[in-house]
């Protein structure tokens, strides 16, 4: 009998948490600097020595680590992601999606499902907001890790919709200000203002520092109210955190902040009628919302009908755009 191809996914999980261990325990940070052997990898990362010699194997076998000898390893180009350092870094990314938090809401997903109930909130008893605000250090590692994210997305952001249009952009759910130190370094005549939770300001004034004199940090909730006075209100992966009903009032808050010649600007990926194996990304973001917020990514009919109801229309939408398949989906207030 022949073997099924579903068997690579099934064991999957495996390879996930071998990427994982090595991220959470800086196996490629202690490579940064060449070849080492077991033994001065676990002095160097705290670890057991013969067991990281089985791990560093199973990352050879994942094209993340070279065997130079029997017991010396080098890091790949492909596993230079994992440093905390690189421009391109997945280290938090890694260390958030595999974390405990997150692999218990998807070891729920059958009763999500059952019930429609997402998972977080029931695996841990609060929302996974709220969770991160109790939690300083998981509350850096996804700030962290969406900052990461939002530096693979923002080239072609920029290069796509035209900044310069605009005096000030507010960054609602702005995060550190990753997203927003990259529009006012694109573009010297700009103003940007970051608003988001306390929590997700904490490492605003680094990301910032050379942006800081065009650049207000505002705290605040954007289910009570949003900073007037902004000529684009920009929203990254924020709505499809949030059920219709709490993406609404978003909003509609935007709405009531906004002057008539305003712009409202939603960067998300868009879900496709159909979708196919090529898809495979948003589906499993989609899915990723269904356990852990109960949110949802959506259609290009579904972001109109939702921006229709929170009082907007003029819809535009311009992408994909490489990498991650975003699209900048831009309205302005109905009159």
């Amino acid at each position: 009998m022949s073997r099924s191809p579903l068997m690579d996914l099934v064991f999957g999980y495996m390879q996930a948490q071998m990427i994982h261990a090595a991220a959470e325990m800086g196996v490629a940070d202690a490579l940064a600097d060449g070849p080492r052997t077991s033994a001065e990898l676990a002095e160097a990362t705290g670890t057991h020595a013969p067991s990281l010699h089985r791990l560093l194997r199973g990352l050879v076998t994942l094209g993340a680590v070279e065997q130079k000898d029997r017991d010396v390893f080098a890091l790949t180009a492909a596993g230079q992601c994992l440093r905390a350092d690189a421009p391109d870094s997945i280290r938090a990314l890694v260390r958030l999606f595999c974390g405990p938090e997150v692999w218990r809401t998807w070891g729920d997903m059958t009763e999500t499902v059952r019930t429609g109930e997402y998972a977080w909130k029931r695996v841990t008893g609060r929302t996974s907001f709220e969770y991160f605000e109790s939690d300083p250090e998981l509350s850096a590692t996804f700030n962290a890790a969406m900052a990461e994210h939002t530096r693979a997305v923002v080239p072609g952001v920029i290069e796509a919709h035209d900044f310069s249009r605009y005096g000030t952009v507010a960054d609602l759910g702005g995060g550190d200000g990753t997203l927003l130190a990259a529009l006012l370094r694109a573009h010297r005549d700009l103003r940007g203002l970051l608003f988001d939770l306390p929590a997700g300001l904490a490492a605003a004034s680094g990301a910032l520092a050379d942006v800081a004199e065009r650049t207000e940090i505002v705290p605040g909730d954007f289910f009570e109210a949003v900073p007037g006075g902004a000529d684009a209100y920009v929203l990254k992966s924020v709505l499809h955190d949030w059920s219709d009903e709490k993406a609404t009032t978003i909003l509609r808050n935007i709405r009531e902040a906004m002057r008539p010649d305003a712009r409202v600007l939603i960067l998300e990926q868009v879900m496709p009628e159909t979708v196919t194996p090529e898809t495979a990304g948003i589906v499993r973001n989609d899915l990723n919302m269904l356990v852990s917020t109960g949110g949802r990514e959506r259609t290009e009919a579904e972001f109109r009908d939702l921006l229709a109801a929170a009082g907007f229309t003029g819809v535009s939408l311009t992408g994909p755009l490489p990498p991650a398949s975003y699209h900048v989906i831009e309205a302005h207030p109905a009159s």
